[in-house]
């Protein structure tokens, strides 16, 4: 499956404990079909004491999530869309809404 979302895009949640929230994305992990998004899918990681943190602790962290989970914020209409794919004129292709059919990509 060919993943349509890109680092910095806003995203928003469809299911699990975070639906309904919107974030951007951080990561995007095309091996496994997983997006990092900020603030969503937060875990806590016990750590052992290391040189960056010499304390140890228990820290919080974003874990990744399916894309299937996810779906791409549109900046012009603000809400969550389908994405097409448009060939321009000069042959670069571009992301589209599929509801108010604008480019996504600047």
């Amino acid at each position: 499956m060919k993943i349509r979302i890109k680092k910095d895009d806003k995203v928003k949640v469809l299911t699990g404990k975070d639906k309904g929230k919107i974030g951007k994305v951080l990561k995007v992990v095309k091996k496994t079909n997983r997006i990092v998004v900020e603030n969503i899918n937060m875990v806590k990681v016990h750590q052992r004491p290391s040189q960056e943190n010499p304390q140890g602790g228990i820290v919080e962290k974003a874990m990744p999530m399916d894309v299937s989970n996810l779906m791409l914020m549109c900046n012009s209409c603000v809400k969550p869309t389908r994405i097409g794919i448009k060939q321009l004129e000069d042959g670069k292709r571009v992301r589209v809404c599929k509801k108010c059919n604008q480019q996504i990509d600047s």
